[in-house]
């Protein structure tokens, strides 16, 4: 016990501090524990009292809430009501302005002036359109939410019987309003009065449009541009103004009608008369100088349409139209534009394809076919897309039936010389018929670069219908020499025909020679000449004139010659030479005297100043020399008075040449 008690002992020290504080802690639990049971106690008193504060708030809460969703719900049926009411303001504000600027476009006769205030006055049509489209959308929703709050607070008896007698009220004036007063603003009111104005001011605005240089100058086929940029502006405003009014039919039926007029008036500054005549039967009964000109004018005139006339109005109807529906409208209504204008011309180049296949008509059709043919690239271009589809279609139609007119009138000539259709005996004096000199000009012409190329064209456009697009066709040269080689050769049967037809020995030959020849000297150095090549006109031509002339000559003076024979003068005795001598010369003097009266009276001069020289030449070298011969050798048999000197016998010969 000493040694526990011992005060200086230090682990004992440590004990005792040790238990005084636990002890302290202990006694601070305690206290804590005892804090906690009157938190406890003060907490459930709290709570109770936040219980009963709870039940005597939540009916004012309930009110609150409920006050808060009617408030809310009132609004919301109100506000409609509200906006529709700005709406009818603003309708009203736009009206009176539409009016005021209406007085002044009355009042304002100066172009650029009014269009400007033209635009203005679109702006407001425009503005008004969209309060009144407004208007409508929004008064049914605005009456049927003002309608459920009605019953509502009828059924409910939220509000006091005053309000809900006013929202009655207000409920029946706007029920009224909407049943007689929007439709008529929109379809009998101002806006209706003023649509009915723009189109007035748009047929007036497309009539000041007018195409000015037609009828001047007609080289130069440039288009204009119509309309300046303001008067394009205001035609495209009102255009998608009525367009936007539901009035995009009577907008293209203006369009079409008053561009139609102008574009027709003025091609009709060309007076083309021609174009009443249009008919198969017509125009068979035109005198062909009547029809070369109308043809001639047709062409011209097509060109014009198509480069100025149609390419200025397609431009002013895309500018005007082109932003409506997606610019589906405008091609359409450019097409309905053209399409009566361009079935006249068609009707007329028809009717020209379709009449009798005259042979002088040959050259016109081809001309007609070369400018379609130029213009298809423009006139392609022109009324591209679905809406010109009828318009190319019958474009095509039309190229198709000059193509088989033009051939067809082609060999039908060939036919018609072969088979001597012209009716005509041979010429009695051997000349070159009238036929033939008709269809080597006919070929010469053919043959040059204006129609050759055309013509080509046209032979290989018919081979590739009738072989089929995947046959092989020559060239055109080749075409077109083959062609008119065939036309040749009908010409040569022709006068071998007519050839044979004479009774007289000599005539077949100058008949021969004179045609032969003038064939081969009018196509030679001529595109016609170099088309058929200088071996095929020298075999089949001036040989065969220079082998008729030889048989002329020898039929023709040949036999007087052989009158002249002395051979036979040397086999008979001399007492009967000079009675033989006489004989001979008096049959050469008859023969020779008959044979200057046929070429007088009968035989045809030879036309051609050269040949006639040569022929002249070679009779008088074939018959001068044996005439000279004779008469020297036996003019001690012969009356000096009766013979006829050579000279005077060169001379006669000369006459006849």
């Amino acid at each position: 016990m000493e040694l526990i008690t011992n005060a200086d002992d230090p682990v004992l020290a440590k004990l005792q501090l040790a238990c005084s504080d636990i002890k302290t802690l202990l006694q601070n639990s305690t206290n804590l524990e005892i804090s906690l049971e009157k938190m406890d106690e003060n907490f459930y008193a709290i709570q109770e009292n936040l219980t009963m504060a709870s039940r005597r708030v939540a009916p004012l809460q309930s009110l609150s809430i409920g006050a808060k969703a009617l408030d809310t719900r009132i609004n919301r049926a109100i506000s409609p009501a509200l906006a529709l009411l700005e709406s009818f303001k603003l309708s009203e504000s736009l009206q009176h302005k539409l009016l005021e600027i209406a007085s002044k476009l009355l009042n304002d006769k100066t172009s650029k002036n009014r269009l400007k205030k033209l635009i203005k006055y679109v702006d407001c049509v425009d503005e008004l359109n969209v309060a009144l489209t407004s208007i409508s959308q929004e008064s049914e929703p605005a009456i049927q939410k003002l309608q459920e709050l009605v019953e509502f607070l009828s059924r409910t008896k939220a509000t006091d019987q005053y309000r809900t007698r006013r929202l009655r009220e207000t409920l029946i004036t706007l029920k009224a309003l909407y049943e007689t007063e929007v439709d008529s603003m929109r379809f009998d009111g101002l806006l209706d009065e003023a649509l009915l104005n723009l189109q007035d001011e748009y047929e007036s605005l497309l009539k000041q449009l007018r195409q000015q240089n037609i009828g001047d100058d007609m080289t130069e086929m440039v288009s204009e541009k119509l309309g300046n940029e303001l008067e394009l502006e205001v035609l495209r405003r009102i255009s998608e103004t009525l367009a936007a009014n539901d009035c995009l039919d009577i907008c293209i039926d203006i369009f079409v009608k008053v561009r139609y007029r102008r574009a027709a008036k003025a091609l009709m500054r060309l007076s083309p008369d021609y174009l009443k005549t249009y008919t198969p039967e017509e125009i068979d009964e035109m005198e062909w100088e009547s029809l070369e000109t109308a043809i001639a004018l047709w062409i011209q005139h097509f060109e014009l349409a198509v480069k100025v006339v149609f390419v200025s109005e397609k431009n002013l109807c895309k500018q005007v139209l082109g932003n409506i529906m997606n610019g589906i409208v405008w091609p359409e209504c450019f097409v309905k534009i053209a399409d009566k204008i361009m079935a006249v011309f068609f009707r007329f180049g028809e009717g020209v394809a379709r009449s009798n296949k005259e042979p002088q008509k040959l050259f016109k059709l081809l001309d007609m076919f070369d400018s379609l043919e130029k213009l298809k690239p423009e006139f392609s271009e022109i009324f591209e897309g679905e809406a010109g589809a009828d318009i190319c279609s019958r474009f095509r139609e039309l190229k198709k039936l000059l193509v088989h007119s033009s051939t067809k009138v082609f060999w039908e000539f060939g036919l018609q010389i072969e088979s001597n259709q012209d009716g005509l005996p041979p010429p009695p004096d051997g000349s070159v018929p009238k036929l033939v000199r008709y269809a080597i000009n006919y070929l010469k012409n053919l043959s040059v670069d204006s129609y050759s190329a055309p013509m080509a064209q046209v032979l290989r456009t018919d081979q590739l219908w009738k072989a089929g697009i995947l046959s092989t066709p020559e060239s055109d040269e080749n075409l077109l020499k083959d062609a008119v080689s065939n036309v040749m050769g009908a010409i040569q049967r022709n006068i071998e025909t007519k050839n044979s037809l004479y009774k007289d020995k000599v005539l077949p030959h100058i008949f021969a020679m004179n045609t032969y020849w003038y064939i081969y000297m009018r196509t030679r150095n001529t595109e016609l000449g170099k088309l058929l090549g200088e071996q095929y006109m020298k075999k089949g031509y001036r040989h065969v004139a220079e082998e008729s002339a030889y048989l002329y000559q020898k039929q023709a003076w040949g036999a007087l010659v052989r009158l002249l024979d002395i051979e036979e003068i040397k086999r008979v005795n001399r007492d009967g030479i000079g009675a033989l001598v006489r004989g001979k010369m008096d049959a050469f003097m008859v023969g020779f005297d008959e044979m200057c009266q046929r070429h007088r009276s009968t035989y045809s001069i030879i036309s051609d100043a050269g040949l006639r020289e040569q022929m002249k030449d070679a009779t008088v070298r074939l018959v001068l020399p044996s005439y000279t011969e004779f008469l020297n050798n036996y003019s001690s048999f012969l009356e000096v008075k009766d013979n006829m000197s050579p000279q005077l016998l060169e001379d006669l010969l000369c006459q006849i040449f």
